[in-house]
C-alpha cells in the first residue's frame, strides 16, 4: 500500500491501532476494539515488515502489549506497563524507513495511549489496573463521609501485610482487610506496617521500625 510511504499515513495507522488496542484494554467493547487495532497494527507491519528475519520487530510489539496486560491484570501498579510500551513504541519505530517517519509513529503511538482514555466516557469500565483507583481521592461533598471516617480511624494503627506492595497491595489491621499505598517504598508480605496517613479512602503505610534493630 503505496499510502503508508508517507509518513503522515503513518502516524495515522498507529495512532488509530493504539487507540483501539489500548481501548479493548480499558473497556468492554466486545472485542470490537480489538479487532480494529489488529487491523490498524497488521496493516502497518505488512507495509514495513518485508521478511522473516524482521518478525523479532513483531515479537518485540508483542512482547511489549503482552506486558501492558499482565500489569493490568496481575500487578497493577503501572510499572511493568511502562516497559511494555517502550518496547511497542521500539518496536513500532525500527522498522520505519528513515528518522521523521519513526519520530511520527512514535508520536501517534504515544497520543493514541491517552486518547483512548476518551472510552471511559463512553463504555463500561474494565478491572485492569483497579488497584491504582486507589489514587482517586473521595471527599465528602461527594457523600462519602461514613466510609472516610471510619477510614480515618486507622491512622497510627499497627498491622501486616498481606501481599507485596509494589507500591500498592492488601493489609490487614485488627482481622479487617484494607487495599493501601506504600507511596515509594516497597514492602513484602508478611511484614509489620503502621499507617501514615488516611485521605478519603487512600490508606499510606509504612514498614514498621524495629526498636530491637
Amino acid at each position: 500500500m503505496e499510502l503508508l510511504n508517507y509518513a503522515s499515513i503513518g502516524f495515522l495507522i498507529v495512532f488509530f491501532g493504539t487507540v483501539f488496542l489500548t481501548g479493548e484494554m480499558l473497556v468492554k467493547a466486545k472485542g470490537l476494539f480489538a479487532v480494529l487495532g489488529i487491523a490498524f497494527m497488521s496493516l502497518f507491519f505488512s507495509v514495513h515488515i518485508d521478511s522473516a528475519s524482521s518478525m523479532w520487530i513483531l515479537i518485540l510489539y508483542a512482547a511489549g502489549l503482552g506486558l501492558i496486560i499482565l500489569d493490568g491484570k496481575v500487578i497493577s501498579d503501572g510499572t511493568i506497563a511502562v516497559l511494555g510500551a517502550l518496547l511497542m513504541g521500539l518496536g513500532i519505530a525500527v522498522p520505519t524507513p528513515n528518522i521523521t517517519y519513526g519520530i511520527l509513529v512514535v508520536f501517534g503511538f504515544i497520543i493514541g495511549l491517552f486518547a483512548a482514555g476518551l472510552f471511559l466516557k463512553v463504555f463500561p469500565r474494565r478491572k485492569l489496573w483497579s488497584k491504582i483507583t486507589l489514587r482517586d481521592r473521595l471527599s465528602g461533598e461527594q457523600g462519602y463521609n461514613s466510609m472516610s471516617d471510619t477510614y480515618k480511624a486507622l491512622e497510627g494503627k499497627e498491622g501486616k501485610t498481606i501481599t507485596p506492595f509494589r507500591p500498592i497491595g492488601t493489609i490487614t489491621i485488627e482481622g479487617d482487610q484494607y487495599s493501601a499505598t506504600s507511596g515509594g517504598q516497597w514492602i513484602e508480605s508478611g511484614e509489620e506496617i503502621v499507617v501514615v496517613s488516611v485521605d478519603g479512602t487512600r490508606i499510606l503505610v509504612k514498614r514498621k521500625e524495629n526498636n530491637n534493630e
